[in-house]
């Protein structure tokens, strides 16, 4: 019995092992093939890069309530921006900032800050779309702000379903010393 076992382990390894180095020399011959058709500066394929274009969905000024500091975390200090209120409106929908969502902040060791803002909308017409929307601030090379973000939307059945289908993304602008922001929110097409 113990001679059967070794064997269909024995067995089960080679497969295994077998197929791993066709998979390995599949990626290499690829590889091979792919490096060999890339330019040193341009795409990597025949098929044109079209870059998406982006349009304009809402922007929401959020009134703020004070930052409540959370302490320092192992990746550095923690904040929590409660959100108050406020309103939006875009070209296909307009309504208020429903109170009780908040922005959850993290300013970086390396000076950078990461926020994720979870909030709900409520258009006129009375549904409530949940957001959130991760922002990524920073400056870049030449010191000029960089603050943009990748945002979540989900909506309910019904006239707004449209946001179900559509990446999303944002800029983020303080409305210091005001406190409040100002978020645009662009659809990708």
């Amino acid at each position: 019995m113990d001679n059967r076992a070794d064997a269909r382990r024995f067995g089960r390894r080679a497969v295994l092992g077998g197929a791993s180095a066709a998979l390995l020399a599949s990626a290499a011959s690829g590889t091979a093939t792919a490096e060999d058709a890339q330019s040193p500066n341009g795409p990597l394929s025949e098929i044109p890069i079209v870059l998406p274009r982006a349009e304009l969905v809402y922007e929401a000024i959020f009134d703020l309530e004070p930052t409540m500091m959370l302490g320092q975390g192992p990746l550095g200090e923690r904040r929590i921006v409660p959100i108050s209120g406020g309103v939006f409106a875009g070209p296909r929908l307009k309504g208020k900032v429903v109170p009780g969502g908040a922005d959850r902040q993290l300013m970086r060791k390396d000076g950078a800050h990461m926020l994720n803002a979870l909030y709900e909308l409520q258009t006129d017409d009375g549904a409530v779309i949940t957001v959130n929307n991760r922002v990524l601030i920073d400056k870049r090379q030449d010191g000029t702000p960089y603050a943009f973000s990748n945002i979540d939307i989900t909506a309910p059945e019904g006239p707004h379903d449209w946001l179900n289908h559509l990446v999303f993304v944002g800029t983020l602008h303080s409305m210091a010393p005001q406190p409040k922001v100002l978020i645009r929110v662009y659809s990708l097409t």
